[in-house]
């Protein structure tokens, strides 16, 4: 009996059980997972996009042709500089482009080659850029060297006048017969304000000397250049300043140098230029525009500068830094990076013995590198543009202790004293 209900409940067991297993999800076979592609596929796109969007298309006006050797080959510098740091920036750029026509261009960059940003490199672009910020909204602008600004557009500018004053002193001690001449490029604020700054320089050393200005009404243009060098010679002018995008002044002061038993000193401009005057060229003005057009563009790419910020961008690059004090200078003293003067005529200017009201008395040659130090300081304890000065007509334009402002350097128009010629 006891086996028979035993046998009864193992058999109820084991219906159970079957019952149970036929109700289970049957186990899938054991394989190999097969690769996902879908998603992998879908990760890479979006990378893609994503690498896309963060991509910059930058694009340069710019005046003068890139060999020039001054201004615009300063800048074609930079453009290279950037292009080739950054993977995620490409460059364009159009030469040679008369003031008059610079719209056109942009109106290209913007519509046909899709340029995100495009920096404008000549004073007289100013309107037409501006026009073109407020045609173009959602294209970044960076005018170079003018005041006017947009909420997509900014202002840059590594400005000489320091460096130009620096470049008076050392003119103003070298100069035989006290006269000097000066090529300038346009009558514009700019060129006005170096060859204020350049004059001033001069006369603190020299106080009878004059600064003899020519107008060229032409950013590059090396046989006008020439033209107007030996035109200055021809009056008694010894050493030359100019603002001209070519060697040739250079190029005169070294001939006449060592061709003609003649010394005529020069000073470069923008570009390294003492292999064309290694017996006459004293010193000169320098620039890096790449460190600054790397700051604005990573801070475009970034997200720190954007479409409604731009009016508050305005770089100006002095001494000090090259868009505020701290940061890297943008100008340097010198006719070729890293040598401020040329060493044949150190001595020269260490046995010239100047005056100062605050730094006692000191050699030429000393006095411009603690001009240097002065200028660089974030008080900045000295500045060319501090008064009393007064204008060409014996007028004060400048009060004592008082200094110009950004935006009177910025649109100056007038000649200080011991210049001959006219701001026009």
């Amino acid at each position: 009996m006891r086996k028979n209900s035993l046998w009864i409940v193992l058999s109820v067991l084991l219906v159970f059980a079957f019952v149970m297993a036929a109700c289970s999800t049957p186990a899938e076979p054991t394989q190999e997972a097969e690769p996902m592609e879908e998603e992998p596929v879908a990760e890479e796109q979006a990378a893609e996009e994503t690498m896309a969007e963060d991509t910059m298309k930058a694009c340069f006006v710019y005046v003068g042709p890139i060999g020039d050797l001054g201004w615009t080959n300063a800048h074609d510098v930079g453009r290279v500089y950037v292009d080739e740091k950054y993977d995620w920036l490409e460059t364009a750029y159009v030469e040679s482009v008369p003031e008059a026509d610079a719209s056109r261009f942009l109106d290209r960059f913007v519509v046909e080659e899709n340029c995100d940003v495009v920096f404008t490199t000549s004073f007289g672009y100013m309107d037409d850029t501006l026009a073109a910020a407020e045609k173009y909204p959602d294209t970044y602008f960076v005018h170079v060297s003018g005041y006017k600004r947009a909420p997509n557009m900014g202002t840059m500018m590594a400005d000489f006048y320091q460096i130009y004053y620096l470049n008076g002193l050392m003119a103003g001690a070298m100069t035989e017969t006290g006269k000097i001449g000066y090529i300038g490029a346009q009558a514009i604020p700019e060129v006005i304000r170096h060859i204020n700054a350049f004059t001033l320089g001069v006369r603190e050393v020299n106080p009878e000397a004059t600064v003899d200005v020519r107008w060229l009404y032409s950013w590059y243009d090396p046989a006008k250049s020439r033209e107007a060098a030996e035109s200055l010679i021809a009056t008694g002018v010894d050493t030359l300043a100019f603002t001209e995008d070519s060697a040739a002044v250079v190029q005169v002061g070294e001939e006449y140098t060592t061709q003609r038993d003649q010394p005529v000193y020069s000073f470069g401009h923008y570009s390294p230029m003492a292999q064309f005057g290694p017996n006459s060229l004293i010193s000169g003005q320098l620039v890096d525009w790449g460190i600054m057009y790397e700051d604005i563009l990573t801070k475009i790419h970034l997200g720190i500068y954007n479409l409604e910020n731009m009016d508050t961008v305005d770089y100006w690059g002095l001494l000090g830094g090259g868009w505020r004090f701290g940061a890297p200078s943008s100008v340097e003293l010198g006719g070729e990076f890293g040598e401020p003067i040329n060493p044949i005529f150190e001595e020269d200017l260490k046995a010239v013995m100047v005056e100062d009201p605050v730094l006692g008395e000191m050699s030429v040659y000393d006095l411009v590198f603690a001009r240097i130090d002065q200028m660089k300081d974030p008080a900045v304890h000295f500045d060319p543009f501090e008064g009393p000065i007064n204008d060409q007509t014996g007028t004060e334009r400048i009060i004592d202790e008082q200094r110009l402002t950004y935006f009177e350097l910025t649109t100056i128009d007038w000649f200080v004293e011991g210049v001959i010629g006219e701001p026009e």
